[in-house]
């Protein structure tokens, strides 16, 4: 049978009607500008709802199946599948796309997950509380041009919740910040206005701070392992092992993602000038325009320090995300080049020592 494609193209008709498979599952009209219909009857979209070795397990209208490795593509991408040769399957261009730089000791950018539409950043109210984790996970939402919220848990079991709620706020006020209890109800009540139907939601922090709780409170259901944290350090054990797309009985789709050890940027300035608005200000306004802001005259931002307008531990995060970006962005290319350059420079001066005599 072949299917009727012409609801999900852009122009269609948008009166009151129950949603299609596929926007049930995040079809928007920025995948619908991609693809005519005939492309979509001859390659049928599907999305990714989780990858594994042996392949990518995809969902569609009237489709369910795990398709063979060979798309480069991660969870929440949408693919054009090719029947007849899957692993030649097209990747549709991505309304949002979170990576990082992979673990390890290479510069390689890993892909985390694409199509997202808002990033629930969660950490607890307790000693896992860090700022400049929650300034790197915000700068990856914004560089992905994806909504963050700051979620904190376990705000009934501290004494002064309130206090970590305002150091949140001071992050950007351009993010909202939500603390609650992530058992029971309070999680669905409290965040129910960025899970609507068709909307992608995901969840990132540390392991043990309450994601997969999180996550369930969404579910309706124990769908996915918990564990609690260890007393000693309030560190979290690692209860998610990947990253699985899920639906709510409300029609939101949920990520839930492993704790992530290591979170490096990697091409991800405008993220991080978007988290130290006040600071890009400030060296906006610096007499050289190549400023430093070490030891040059007319510097605004030294001056902002000096007279406690702005916090040194603050420019110290500041100039440290920026650095490590710089570093983590270099094209192989450049990487590879620069080696060539030093590498022949080596040469050049092992070359010309004098040898000697016997």
């Amino acid at each position: 049978m072949v299917r009727d494609y012409s609801a999900f193209l852009l122009g269609a008709k948008t009166t009151q009607r129950t949603p299609t498979v596929l926007e049930g599952l995040g079809w928007s009209p920025v995948f619908a500008r991609q693809i005519d219909a005939d492309a979509l009857t001859a390659t049928p979209p599907v999305r990714v709802l989780s990858v594994h070795r042996s392949g990518l397990q995809v969902a569609g209208d009237g489709i369910e199946e795990t398709i063979p490795p060979g798309p480069e593509a991660t969870v929440g991408d949408w693919l054009l599948m090719e029947r007849a040769r899957p692993r030649s399957s097209q990747v549709l261009d991505r309304k949002s796309l979170i990576k990082r730089r992979a673990p390890g000791t290479g510069r390689e950018v890993q892909l985390i997950a694409a199509n997202i539409d808002t990033v629930f950043v969660v950490t607890s109210c307790n000693t896992d509380f860090n700022i400049a984790r929650l300034e790197r996970y915000v700068a990856l939402a914004f560089e992905a041009d994806i909504e963050p919220v700051i979620v904190l848990t376990k705000a009934d079991l501290a004494e002064d919740p309130a206090s970590y709620v305002t150091a949140a706020r001071a992050i950007s006020d351009r993010v909202p910040v939500v603390a609650l209890d992530a058992r029971g109800d309070e999680p669905a009540q409290a965040l129910v206005d960025w899970c609507k139907p068709g909307r992608t939601v995901a969840f990132l922090g540390s392991s043990g701070v309450g994601k997969s709780m999180l996550s369930n409170a969404l579910l309706s259901a124990q769908a996915i392992a918990t564990q609690g944290i260890r007393e000693d350090d309030a560190k979290g054990r690692h209860t998610t092992t990947r990253r699985e797309l899920h639906v709510t009985p409300g029609g939101c789709l949920v990520l839930d993602t492993p704790g992530m050890r290591e979170l490096q940027l990697t091409e991800a300035a405008e993220g991080i000038a978007g988290v130290f608005e006040d600071i890009e200000a400030m060296a906006a306004q610096c007499r050289f325009a190549d400023c430093q802001h070490e030891t040059e005259p007319g510097c605004a931002i030294r001056t902002a320090v000096d007279d406690d307008r702005l916090d040194p531990a603050r420019l110290a995060r500041w100039r440290k995300l920026q650095a490590e970006d710089a570093f983590n962005s270099a094209s192989l290319a450049e990487r590879r080049e620069k080696d060539r350059a030093f590498g022949k420079i080596v040469r050049s001066a092992v070359g010309a020592k004098p040898r000697n005599k016997k």
